[in-house]
């Protein structure tokens, strides 16, 4: 099968050249022509929308919200207007159930599979080829699907129908992001203790406190390492949609919407292009005290 991948991104452009380098027959866009380019020296094709619709049949992307989505997908000229009866098209952004749900039964009409395929693993993941990819969707889309995203997944599971690949993505961007903010409260109120916050760090991790999260981040906030993997832009866009399915379904989500107010602050102040490590800086300046590496 031919593929098209549309955004070329932090996310995108790695997905898209471990496409190319598992020897798939792809073709690409972004607006940035500079990372067209270099795919294209890799060995993979270009053209529009219109033009990557009709010549694939399965169409991946990774954009920033879902107007985007919708825009690439159904304006004139987008890759609906075009694509064969039969093809898939793959959206790995991070968007609303309802958001995905509105493609999904627009393109099912016209013949078109939709998955929501959102990811987890940052750019550290896209990098290695080791994302891990929440489907919704229709089984036979996903089992066509599922031997193109191997590509770039070390995991890929169907969690249900459309929508549910955005529920599952937004369930672990609520636990990824309290539990960011939650590192950082605890290594602020030890830092302001006299404690090494290195050394808290490294006395924890193995016990009951221990998480992916506190590995990543901890030692980026001790070097003071905001250079972003996923930035807190992303994520305060994530916990956004959090914020608006949870109020649409009536399900209340205390700590997310504290965290949703913790993001604005550091939006005021600045920091949306930081590494959400950088939540960090939002209890720093409540407690006026940095985390840092202590002198021997």
């Amino acid at each position: 099968m031919k593929i098209g991948f549309i955004g070329l991104g932090i996310m995108g452009r790695p997905m898209a050249k471990h496409l190319v380098n598992a020897g798939h027959d792809v073709m690409v866009t972004d607006l940035n022509q500079e990372l067209v380019s270099e795919l294209v020296g890799m060995g993979a094709g270009t053209g529009s929308y219109s033009e990557i619709g009709s010549q694939c049949d399965i169409v991946m992307m990774i954009l920033p919200n879902a107007d985007i989505v919708k825009s690439v997908i159904f304006d004139e000229g987008g890759i609906a207007s075009s694509m064969k009866k039969g093809s898939i098209i793959i959206d790995h952004s991070s968007v609303t159930p309802v958001e995905s749900n509105e493609c999904y039964y627009e393109l099912k009409e016209r013949g078109i599979s939709f998955l929501d395929a959102p990811v987890s693993g940052g750019e550290p993941g896209a990098i290695a080829g080791s994302l891990a990819i929440m489907v919704g969707g229709d089984q036979e889309a996903f089992d066509t699907a599922e031997k193109y995203m191997d590509a770039y997944a070390s995991s890929m599971i169907l969690t249900g129908p459309s929508g549910s690949g955005s529920v599952t993505k937004l369930a672990n961007q609520i636990i990824v992001n309290n539990n960011i903010a939650i590192v950082s409260e605890a290594l602020v109120f030890a830092s302001k203790a006299g404690a090494d916050p290195e050394k808290v760090y490294k006395a924890i991790r193995s016990g009951l406190a221990g998480s992916a999260v506190l590995d990543a981040k901890a030692p980026m906030m001790i070097d003071r390492n905001f250079v972003p993997g996923g930035t807190i832009k992303v994520n305060h866009k994530d916990i956004t949609n959090v914020v608006k399915t949870a109020h649409s379904i009536d399900a209340p989500i205390p700590y997310s919407a504290q965290l949703y107010e913790i993001m604005q602050t550091l939006k005021v102040h600045g920091h949306l292009g930081d590494d959400h490590a950088g939540i960090v800086q939002y209890f720093e300046a409540l407690a006026d005290c940095k985390v840092e590496k202590k002198e021997n």
